[in-house]
C-alpha cells in the first residue's frame, strides 16, 4: 500500500505543512493533470479543472484513511471532480468548442513524441462523451459498469460510445499505419504484414 515515508508526508500535509503538500503535488501532478487534460479536451479548461481538482484533493486530505494507495485515492477524486466540472460546463453551455483548423507546428525530438502528440490530438477530436468513455475505459481501465455509474449512462451506452470513439480514432490515425507496398515490393508481401 502506502509507504511509511508517504504516510509521514500525508500526515504532515494534513496538518498544513506546505512542503509536504508540495511534495504530494510534485509526485502526483503529472498523472492527475494528464488525466484531467484527457477528459476535458480543451487545454485552458483542463488547467482550470486541474486546479480545482488539486484544491479538492488537499481539502479532502483529512478523510484519507490509507485503505488504498494515495495515488488511487487522489485519482478517484480527480475523475469525480473532473466529471462534475464537465457536467457544470455543459449546463452553462460552455461544453464544446470545435476548432477545425490545425495550424500550429511544433518540432519534436523524435518519432515517439510526434506519434504520442498525434494520438493525443486524435483523442481530443472525439466528442466529449466518446472521449470520456475512451479515456476511462481504454486508458484508465474502468469497466463499462463503473463508467455508467460515473457518467450517469447505461453500460450499453458506455459500450456504444467506446465503439464510436475507437472507430473515429481508427479513421483519424489510419494515415499512421498506412500499409501500402513499397515500389519494389509485391502486393502479396504487404498483405502478410
Amino acid at each position: 500500500m502506502t509507504t511509511p515515508t508517504d504516510q509521514i508526508t500525508i500526515r504532515r500535509a494534513i496538518h498544513g505543512d506546505e512542503g509536504a503538500l508540495r511534495a504530494l503535488w510534485v509526485q502526483h501532478a503529472p498523472r492527475i493533470d494528464a488525466l484531467v487534460r484527457r477528459l476535458v479536451g480543451d487545454p485552458d479548461q483542463a488547467a482550470d479543472v486541474a486546479q480545482e481538482v488539486w484544491i479538492q484533493i488537499f481539502r479532502a486530505l483529512p478523510t484519507y484513511r490509507g485503505d488504498s494507495q494515495f495515488s488511487t485515492w487522489a485519482h478517484r477524486i480527480a475523475v469525480n471532480r473532473t466529471l462534475n466540472a464537465l457536467r457544470s460546463l455543459r449546463r452553462h453551455g460552455d461544453a464544446e468548442v470545435e476548432l477545425e483548423e490545425d495550424t500550429s507546428f511544433v518540432e519534436h525530438d523524435g518519432d515517439r513524441s510526434m506519434l504520442a502528440q498525434t494520438i493525443d490530438e486524435a483523442v481530443q477530436r472525439l466528442s466529449p462523451g466518446a472521449r470520456q468513455v475512451f479515456v476511462l475505459h481504454d486508458v484508465e481501465g474502468y469497466t463499462h459498469e463503473e463508467i455508467a455509474a460515473e457518467l450517469g449512462i447505461t453500460a450499453g451506452g458506455s459500450k456504444s460510445q467506446l465503439f464510436k470513439a475507437r472507430a473515429k480514432l481508427r479513421r483519424l490515425l489510419a494515415p499512421l499505419v498506412d500499409v501500402t507496398p513499397a515500389k519494389d515490393e509485391p502486393d502479396d508481401v504487404a498483405s502478410l504484414s
